[in-house]
């Protein structure tokens, strides 16, 4: 459903690539961790794949839609929390959510029972239809993972997502991916809290300097006998490429 062979990006005006020659293939029902230190391409990454971005080298494919020669298509089948969003502000909550589901052409059975399903998981009774800018930051993150999710994505892709959030919501974020990845959808999952992607996590990508550094399972790591704060640490520090 995701498939990405030998992407490289490069800014203008950069002296080095910020991702070169990456390729991976993720499944069907999986949830997939993307480490790495700031600055080491995660983010890049997961701009080219949105489609956010341009790329100079290599393709991306979702759910068999090329993202570079059919965006419309490709894009359709991602939902997509940024580390960093804007929403309207001026809008409602449900009214930001119902405007995403018309852009994805969502039917309005379908729409009406996925938001009052996410209403009640984030407990957002009492403010769902109050203006936008009277929110905390919590709050505007937890609308913006259910816009990203209000037409049931193939892929939907996460970065950073749990900053911000009380320990509740932490919990209930999880539980989605858990059940979104439980249905057949692939969850594409970047942070910083390893033991987080520890235990949610099938298999993990370490990333440095642009560089996937190895692609492994979570029980492989594991039975190894060292746990993936540690793997993480010894692959990010070795310096051979």
């Amino acid at each position: 459903m995701l498939e990405i062979k030998n992407l490289s990006k490069k800014y203008k005006n950069a002296t080095r690539y910020s991702v070169r020659n990456l390729s991976f293939t993720l499944e069907d029902g999986e949830i997939f961790g993307f480490l790495g230190k700031n600055g080491a391409g995660k983010s890049t990454t997961i701009k080219c794949i949105t489609g956010i971005i341009p790329f100079e080298e290599g393709s991306i494919t979702i759910c068999g839609y090329d993202i570079s020669r059919d965006p419309i298509n490709a894009k359709l089948n991602i939902g997509y929390v940024p580390d960093h969003y804007a929403l309207y502000e001026k809008l409602t909550g449900r009214e930001y959510i119902n405007y995403i589901a018309d852009i994805y052409e969502v039917s309005q059975e379908e729409r009406n029972t996925r938001i009052e399903k996410y209403i009640k998981i984030f407990e957002l009774e009492a403010s769902i239809d109050s203006k936008i800018r009277t929110y905390s930051h919590g709050m505007k993150q937890k609308i913006t993972i259910m816009s990203a999710l209000v037409h049931n994505p193939k892929v939907w892709i996460l970065d950073e997502p749990l900053t911000g959030l009380d320990p509740n919501s932490i919990y209930q974020v999880k539980e989605c991916m858990k059940q979104h990845a439980a249905e057949g959808n692939i969850v594409f999952f970047s942070s910083h809290l390893i033991d987080i992607v520890e235990k949610l996590c099938g298999r993990i990508a370490i990333i440095k300097k642009g560089h996937i550094k190895c692609i492994k399972s979570v029980d492989e790591i594991e039975a190894s006998g060292i746990s993936l704060d540690q793997f993480y640490l010894n692959t990010i520090e070795n310096d051979e490429d």
